[in-house]
């Protein structure tokens, strides 16, 4: 089992640096991301390209699918030729921030060289921030150290307020990515929409990609950073990320596979193993070192992100107290850190299900379904003996939009949906217990607020364009927060 917050390094690349042509500058075609926001901290990642543009109407297969082959055969097709590609290019960036817009008395990073080993990727990590304040930031790019800064993208971030500190917060959760289920040329719909209510962070819970079910099948390394490439340079994705931070989550199809785990052999997907598809995954996504993690947003909010890959039993072993998605040491920390709480409310947010109902019984990849009942019912009969209130789960990976409350606990969940209606589909059962669902894309959006004094919590599921089509809202419970 690989263990947390090892350094998954991509081992005996050779890929060349793209060279600058003659009279071109360094680029920044994917702009830039901030992540793992806290009242002191954050991380920015930013990519030099050869182009100021993505490529438009490059090479496209045919087809989404491409039939799962053992025999491996490179393409012929560059990737720098294909759809949506963006070289990158050795260069240099700096981080230059400061609490108001003008940037007067800005804090400067040092110029950082970027090179292919990291596929010219470098993520600041920005420390010694303040609580509850607004920062505004310039990414910048150069050919080298003798050049004049060639470009320049800006944006903002705000962190959290302390815990004891109200704070009215709001995010959205996304999942389901398909990049050949787009829904607008520049970038899916959802964006812009989510870009209107002004959100404070977003949480892609995993498939944000889809390196082995579309067309081309990441089969190398490069092929798996074209996947990243392609979908971080749209520019409605590169707008929205400038002014709204994320903490990113992974699952089976941005990890390396379907339902995938560490050991888990798909000669369809080789040369690429788990090892070097989960490292591109950090490679690409501004989450620092744990895949697992919390964050206080002031006295109202306090989310969980969890990770269900790396720590995975096979999904085919018998059902028991030995198997698990969590491992024993998340799942201690993530009842322990819960019950510490005393945040009005508590999200925790899963790239799966954990009360579902799932589509059918051949599933058995999440909490919600008989391969991992021991798991689950744990978890939830949990919830319920530690008597906790204002507890809420969100999660991704489904096509579908959901609110389930679980008969025996009581655990209400949120499911968001995919970002377009052409990728949203499934057979879903309906229970009584399930008030809410819809087939259909978007996204959920939370909020928390304090209308008159009392702390509130409101859950909302949009569809692409943002309108809201189911809506659920709770006062906090008096007293102890449990």
């Amino acid at each position: 089992m690989l263990r947390q917050g090892m350094s998954l390094l991509i081992a005996g690349l050779a890929l060349l640096a793209c060279p600058l042509l003659d009279g071109t500058a360094a680029e920044m075609a994917m702009g830039f991301r901030v992540g793992e926001v806290t009242h002191d901290s954050a991380i920015v990642w930013t990519r030099v390209t050869r182009d100021a543009e993505r490529k438009w109407d490059g090479y496209r297969e045919p087809g989404k699918r491409q039939p799962q082959q053992s025999a491996y055969t490179p393409s012929e097709i560059k990737v720098e030729d294909r759809d949506g590609a963006s070289p990158g290019a050795v260069g240099q960036v700096r981080v230059v921030y400061a609490t108001n817009e003008s940037l007067s008395d800005a804090r400067v990073t040092d110029w950082v060289t970027v090179a292919a080993e990291q596929d010219f990727i470098h993520q600041f990590h920005l420390g010694d921030l303040k609580p509850a304040t607004h920062y505004y930031l310039k990414v910048e790019a150069r050919d080298s150290r003798d050049a004049e800064v060639s470009a320049t993208a800006t944006g903002s971030f705000g962190t959290p307020a302390a815990a004891g500190k109200w704070q009215d917060v709001s995010f959205g959760v996304v999942t389901g990515q398909s990049y050949w289920d787009l829904d607008d040329r520049e970038g899916y719909h959802i964006y812009p929409a989510m870009q209107k209510l002004k959100l404070d962070f977003l949480v892609p819970t995993g498939d944000t990609v889809y390196l082995d079910s579309e067309a081309p099948r990441a089969r190398t390394v490069e092929l798996a950073r074209h996947h990243w490439q392609r979908m971080y340079s749209l520019p409605r994705h590169v707008e929205f990320h400038r002014h709204v931070p994320g903490y990113w989550e992974v699952d089976d199809h941005d990890a390396w596979a379907n339902d995938c785990w560490p050991t888990m052999k798909a000669a369809w997907m080789n040369p690429l193993t788990f090892v070097q598809g989960f490292g591109i995954y950090r490679e690409q996504v501004p989450m620092g070192d744990m895949t697992y993690r919390t964050v206080r947003w002031g006295q109202g909010l306090q989310i969980w992100m969890v990770e269900g890959r790396l720590y995975r039993s096979p999904n085919t072993m018998p059902d028991g107290p030995d198997k698990t998605i969590w491992g024993a040491e998340q799942l201690a920390w993530l009842q322990r850190t819960i019950e510490q709480s005393d945040a009005d409310f508590r999200v925790l947010i899963s790239p799966t299900p954990i009360v579902g109902p799932d589509r059918d019984a051949g599933k058995n990849d999440n909490h919600a379904n008989a391969a991992f009942s021991h798991e689950g019912n744990l978890f939830r009969s949990w919830t319920k003996s530690s008597k906790l209130k204002n507890f809420y789960t969100c999660c991704g990976d489904r096509h579908w939009q959901y609110m389930s409350i679980d008969p025996d606990s009581g655990l209400r969940e949120f499911s968001c949906g995919p970002v377009s209606d052409s990728h949203a589909g499934g057979n879903p059962k309906q229970p009584e217990w399930q008030p809410f669902l819809r087939v259909k894309g978007g996204f959920l959006s939370v909020s928390v607020t304090k209308p008159n004094g009392s702390p509130t919590i409101a859950f909302r599921h949009h569809d692409v364009h943002g309108k809201v089509v189911h809506e659920f809202t709770a006062m906090s419970t008096a007293g102890d927060p449990r």
